[in-house]
């Protein structure tokens, strides 16, 4: 091996890695959530997603409580989330709401049910999961919820193959949940479609637990807009215990812009002059197709793309300075999209 090998292989160790360590701190949550605060069980074999699926759950290992933090803090952070609008709006009413709910009982007036079990509906990427551990935060902080962990869970998570197992499948699910939330990812997906489906089982204890344990228990179900509403309304438990609907809008291309530049700002890389254009562009044409775009999930994987094409141009430059790792050009763009064949 010459000496311009050796450069060139020192070279793609530091590029490897910087881009590992830039993604990692960009921790799973697409806006920069920190892990300290997000408390989501994860996928065995992936890190949690803002939207992502959740791992199965089956471990009964009790959670800690989580740091109880200042309500201000909390929904500052949530303010500095991109887009969000309605949702913000809504959080904050549900915060006002739980507030004066607790100063009634405070001066001994009456106090009517009051239900915090919510949906989230809307496309993915749209940020359900992150706003529900933010909800987590929010009840431990207002003393609503003891511990304040997030634990998420979808189908799999919840249902077994033979009969009588999928409630204590279920079951230790729940007391994994116990002091915070319990998140159910395409929760529609528990309607059974055959006799011999267990999701009914799993259903049915879910609502005994949210009726046992309501003081330490919340429970928000999530998925696609139609299908939430057909599953809610499908079942008079479910009806009944849920009737706080969340709506998370598709983001506009300047959100989805804007949730690249953050990526960029915390990944500590720069866009070269006239290269945002390109990268709208390409978050446009990429997001023509809604469906399979996947709002911030897909800004994701089109910043991960660019950084591929960053990294093959720096493995063939003989000399890679800090500035040339920091810098993303017209070229690392018009690579990742396909537009300039590889050499």
């Amino acid at each position: 091996m010459d000496k311009k090998d050796e450069i060139i292989l020192q070279q793609l160790d530091v590029i490897r890695s910087m881009t590992e360590n830039n993604l990692n701190r960009m921790s799973s949550d697409f806006w920069g959530a920190p892990r300290a605060q997000q408390g989501a069980v994860p996928k065995k074999d992936q890190p949690p997603t803002a939207d992502g699926t959740p791992g199965s759950g089956d471990s009964a290992k009790e959670e800690p409580a989580q740091p109880k933090e200042k309500i201000e803090d909390i929904l500052a952070e949530l303010d500095g989330y991109i887009g969000l609008a309605a949702v913000k709006e809504e959080v904050h009413n549900l915060i006002n709401m739980v507030q004066v709910y607790k100063l009634r009982r405070e001066h001994g007036l009456p106090t009517t049910d009051m239900s915090l079990h919510m949906v989230f509906t809307g496309n993915p990427g749209t940020g359900k999961t992150t706003v529900a551990r933010i909800m987590a935060r929010i009840y431990h902080s207002l003393d609503i919820l003891s511990k304040g962990q997030l634990v998420e869970v979808d189908r799999s998570g919840l249902v077994a193959g033979y009969v009588g197992q999928t409630a204590i499948k279920t079951a230790k699910v729940i007391d994994k949940a116990m002091g915070g939330v319990l998140f159910i990812d395409e929760a529609y997906a528990l309607n059974g479609r055959s006799e011999n489906d267990f999701g009914q089982e799993a259903i049915d204890t879910i609502l005994k637990a949210m009726e046992d344990h309501r003081d330490d228990l919340v429970v928000i179900v999530a998925g696609y807009t139609e299908l939430m509403d057909r599953f809610i309304h499908s079942n008079p438990g479910l009806e009944s215990r849920f009737n706080r609907f969340l709506e998370f809008a598709d983001y506009t291309t300047d959100e989805l812009v804007a949730i690249f530049r953050m990526q960029c700002k915390k990944g500590c890389y720069t866009l070269d002059e006239g290269v945002e254009d390109l990268v709208r562009d390409y978050i446009a044409e990429e997001n023509a197709d809604s469906d399979s775009f996947g709002n911030a999930r897909g800004v994701r994987n089109i910043f991960e793309h660019i950084l591929v094409a960053q990294n093959n141009r720096l493995a063939a430059m003989e000399k890679v300075t800090k500035e040339d790792l920091m810098k993303i050009t017209e070229e690392d763009i018009l690579h990742a999209r396909g537009k300039i064949d590889e050499a």
